[in-house]
């Protein structure tokens, strides 16, 4: 029953809250705290309050072993030397192969020499001042440079 009363309490304390900001004409701070102010009721609702609690006596149980039992403090140096491999195994495999890549199968053939780029089309006629009719006068020695690479 308590439980009940403190998730509702602040529930109503976040929708109060979402209120204020949303009567500042803050809507998007407004929408998360009642985003966020629907949470603890949900939780009872749901009842993943039981649950809460005996995951929190589950990890205070394991809490008070690691102090008094050595076998969980097997497990953390076991824990910790799997850590240390996996960083160390990437951090080499990063630097350089430790070992041979897979050989990969030959291609069917070799491709069709085929150009990478569609050719040009005509380049429209000077006019008798040097200039060009459409306008792009300017960039008529890029288009020489490239129309002798071919591109």
């Amino acid at each position: 029953m308590l439980s009940a009363a403190i998730s509702f309490i602040l529930t109503a304390g976040g929708v109060a809250v979402a209120g204020l900001r949303a009567y500042q004409r803050r809507f998007l701070s407004a929408t998360r705290w009642f985003a966020v102010a629907l949470l603890p009721a949900g939780l009872y609702l749901t009842g993943l309050f039981p649950l809460a609690s005996t995951i929190g006596r589950a990890f205070t149980d394991w809490a008070a072993k690691l102090v008094l039992d050595p076998r969980v403090w097997t497990g953390i140096v076991l824990l910790g030397v799997s850590a240390v491999l996996l960083v160390t195994t990437r951090w080499v495999g990063r630097r350089g192969t430790v070992e041979a890549p897979p050989e990969r199968p030959a291609a069917a053939g070799p491709a069709p020499e085929r150009p990478a780029v569609a050719p040009a089309p005509k380049a429209p006629k000077k006019q008798a001042g040097g200039k060009r009719d459409d306008g792009l006068g300017d960039f008529a020695d890029i288009e020489e440079i490239l129309r002798k690479r071919g591109i």
